[in-house]
């Protein structure tokens, strides 16, 4: 009933914050509740469990400020690489006052969207600066050991603390944060420069800790983990060390030790032997996924992976020097329960390692390929023998792999999800169409820089592949426009397409897109020199869902495209345009003008006049050419 507000005099204040939970993690949501009236907004900020901050220049003081409103926070994220600037409006000056005004007591975090930065205008231009630049000012500085004990006085319930790329941080203030901040069960320091104090006294008194990512931890050494490994032992299930030069063999004999109850492991070091990651596979028989990039371990660890960790469900190797086709074959003997798999940049495994991966765990549903010169046919035509359930198959830079091998997946693995090819040179057009004979439920497609593909391949994808959503067909040469009427004509679920470099594709193929595809959000025709105005406009009529375009190296699009664009795909939220030599300032200041939703607008800076300068800066993201 009008002018009786029922809510707030029938709903307790438990019964508010029970429903406010719902909607935790819908920043506009969550907002718009705290909008509403003071009890709203006391009971919004009690009932807040998530913060994340970007750079500000003022870190320290800033999560201070949070920190008096948000009382229960359990989760904090800082990221000092995030900048992103709070607009000016210029249209609307007073409505920006009222905003920040607004915005000032709560600026937003994971579920809230926190995002502050500092901003300068020169002569009319946006100047952002970086944390660099700030840390330079007076009374700036980046996220410290200050912010740190302002958590651990703040937030002694904290559970979740997410640091990135804060340089500032040191063991002092991370041994302040453990001893008061108890219940920590997730620690991710990415880029941080704590040392081995700082985590041996996370060891000490963090004993619920379950979650550890140490990612450039250049200060970390062997005395740290050991501290973890002896402190977090029975409780650790996930630890991720990359980059850490400091980190021995030493400290993964602890972990394997200790951490029995160990799930995820990632490790990335050339300084690590066999006897560190023989020591995780012979200690850490739970071990669920494992993710390896070390050059100096040899077959004897993956070997006793496959012996002792029979839990394994992920498998991921990169750049490795020394596993061959024994480690491989052990992993296919002992761990039935894979389900997925990568292998990257390696001359020594070949088709034998593939066929022993397929024959030995049937439950294989993603196998990415990248780089693995002597996998060819052979290997692929046992994953589609035997894995009837794969669903997501990743091949790159795979030149041995021919025709047979995808013909093979095509009849065995029908629930195919997403399938990506990039510069596969033996993969033509026989393959292509047995996939889309044989997986009809294929939601992705991506094929890149496979010049054998073409026009054949692809149609049978739109008479056969109905729920297709997502298809990239960039820089393939033989791609034209009858590809893109038969996907017009069959795939009306297609939300994605990306025809980049496709040379033959023009107005006519876009055009079938436009009529076909009305729920298309993203599209990218850069480089393609066919598409012109009709297509743009027909585009504009046909797709009123389209949020991002890249027309970039256009050269038939003019202004009159643009003008049909806009007409109709009021949600266009970014629109990239340099090297279109066809498209003048009025056209950039037309598409401007004509969407409200615009976020971000790339083209050349000489085709931005100053008016659409001052209307439209926040938006416009200048390409300078005259370097």
């Amino acid at each position: 009933m009008r002018g009786h507000d029922l809510i707030n005099s029938m709903l307790p204040d438990e019964a508010l914050m029970e429903i406010m939970k719902y909607v935790d993690g819908r920043s506009s949501d969550r907002d718009a509740c705290a909008l509403v009236c003071k009890r709203w907004r006391k009971l919004e900020s009690a009932s807040r469990h998530s913060l994340s901050l970007g750079a500000t220049g003022q870190s320290d003081t800033c999560l201070a400020n949070m920190l008096q409103r948000f009382i229960n926070l359990r989760q904090v994220c800082v990221d000092e690489r995030l900048l992103v600037p709070l607009p000016i409006s210029r249209r609307f000056p007073h409505r920006h006052a009222l905003c920040s005004r607004m915005m000032r007591p709560f600026l937003h975090g994971k579920d809230l969207g926190v995002t502050l930065s500092r901003k300068r205008r020169r002569s009319g231009q946006h100047v952002f600066r970086s944390c660099e630049d700030d840390s330079n000012d007076t009374g700036l500085s980046n996220f410290s050991d200050i912010g740190l004990q302002f958590l651990a006085e703040g937030c002694p319930r904290l559970e979740r603390l997410c640091l990135i790329w804060c340089s500032a941080v040191t063991s002092c203030g991370l041994v302040i944060l453990a001893q008061a901040c108890r219940a920590l069960k997730v620690l991710d320091m990415q880029g941080c420069y704590v040392g081995d104090q700082g985590l041996k006294a996370v060891g000490r008194y963090c004993k619920q800790l379950e979650e550890l990512n140490l990612r450039f931890c250049e200060g970390v050494g062997d005395d740290g983990i050991v501290g973890i490994a002896e402190g977090c032992g029975k409780s650790l299930k996930s630890l991720g060390i990359a980059a850490c030069a400091r980190v021995t063999d030493l400290a993964l004999q602890a972990v394997g030790s200790y951490c029995v109850m160990l799930k995820r492991f990632t490790l990335d070091s050339e300084c690590i032997q066999t006897d560190g990651v023989l020591a995780i596979a012979q200690g850490c028989s739970q071990l669920q996924m494992l993710r390896l990039q070390c050059v100096n371990v040899s077959d004897e660890a993956l070997q006793v992976v496959g012996r002792n960790c029979n839990s394994l469900e992920t498998l991921a190797l990169f750049s490795f020097q020394k596993f061959t086709d024994r480690s491989l074959v052990a992993i296919g003997g002992g761990c039935k329960k894979l389900r997925t798999v990568t292998l990257s940049d390696s001359y020594y495994v070949s088709d034998c390692s593939l066929a022993a991966i397929a024959n030995g765990c049937p439950q294989l549903a993603v196998l990415e390929i990248n780089g693995c010169h002597n996998i060819g046919t052979a290997g692929l035509q046992a994953v589609g023998r035997a894995c009837r359930g794969l669903q997501e198959l990743v091949l790159k830079y795979c030149q041995k792999i021919g025709d047979e091998g995808l013909v093979e997946v095509g009849k065995g693995c029908s629930q195919l999800r997403a399938l990506h090819l990039v510069d596969c040179s033996s993969i033509g057009d026989v393959a292509i169409r047995n996939i889309a004979l044989g997986c009809n439920q294929l939601r992705r497609l991506h094929i890149r820089r496979c010049y054998k593909v073409g026009d054949r391949g692809v149609v049978a994808f739109g008479t056969h592949c109905k729920k297709l959503m997502d298809l990239s067909l960039r820089f393939c040469d033989r791609i034209g426009d009858d590809a893109l009427i038969a996907i017009g004509q069959g795939c009306h679920q297609l939300r994605l397409l990306n025809v980049s470099g496709c040379h033959r594709v023009g107005d006519v193929g876009l055009s079938s897109i436009a009529q076909g595809c009305p729920s298309l959000i993203h599209l990218d025709v850069s480089v393609c020199q066919n598409v012109g105005d009709i297509g743009l406009a027909a585009l504009g009529k046909g797709c009123p869902l389209l949020k991002e375009v890249i027309l970039s190296h256009s050269r038939k699009i003019t202004d009159i495209g643009l003008g049909q664009l806009v007409t109709n795909c009021k949600t266009l939220e970014s629109c990239h345009m340099v090297y279109c030599p066809c498209i003048t300032p009025v056209g950039v200041a037309t598409i401007c003008a004509g969407c409200n939703s615009l976020k971000k607008v790339l083209v050349e800076k000489w085709k931005i006049t100053d008016r659409t300068r001052r209307r439209h800066a926040t938006i416009l993201t200048e390409l300078c050419m005259d370097l």
